[in-house]
């Protein structure tokens, strides 16, 4: 068995640093192989993105949809650059950062529309009391408008009709 082993040493340093950088290559296409493209994050994140757009979130929550969307770009710049962990992370970030501008939309918008229905109701209140106060028919001179009259009290005896009762009499007031 013939052996071709190297004669000088620095031919013996020169395949050990050979060896050396075929082993780093390995170990970092291993370390790229255990950790899988988010894909499916990038996708969760791109469609809450998308739900914020749609919410509204660029008139009522400007500032988290602007995050949102600069996380999730620096999710695909990550992605490109086949760092998974880095753009996994950046999507979850941008995915959150989209719910919360949805949900800020959606608040916006329920507030805007009750601020509108206060609106109107109040247009059709002064347009109502506008429309009485030209009212021509008179009012009934039988009709008080401020005071209610009660019916005087029934004389002491049997107790009126319509079952109002007298209060009692305390017959201690004697002096027993």
């Amino acid at each position: 068995m013939v052996h071709n082993l190297p004669s000088k040493p620095h031919e013996i340093v020169l395949r050990l640093a050979a060896v050396a950088a075929l082993g780093f290559v390995i170990a970092t296409l291993a370390g790229c192989a255990s950790t899988p493209p988010p894909d499916g994050a990038l996708n969760q994140a791109q469609a809450q993105l998308q739900a914020a757009r749609d919410a509204g979130a660029a008139d009522y929550a400007p500032v988290d949809l602007d995050y949102a969307q600069s996380r999730f770009q620096q999710a695909q710049a990550a992605m490109a650059s086949r760092k998974y962990e880095v753009a996994a992370t950046l999507a979850a970030e941008s995915r959150a950062d989209s719910e919360l501008a949805r949900a800020k939309a959606r608040l916006g918008a329920a507030r805007a529309q009750n601020q509108s229905k206060s609106q109107e109701n109040a247009r059709m209140r002064v347009e109502m009391i506008d429309n009485h106060a030209n009212d021509t028919v008179p009012i009934p001179t039988n009709v008080q408008e401020t005071e209610s009259v009660l019916p005087e009290p029934a004389a002491q005896g049997a107790p009126p009709a319509g079952g109002q009762t007298q209060p009692l009499r305390d017959d201690n007031q004697g002096g027993h």
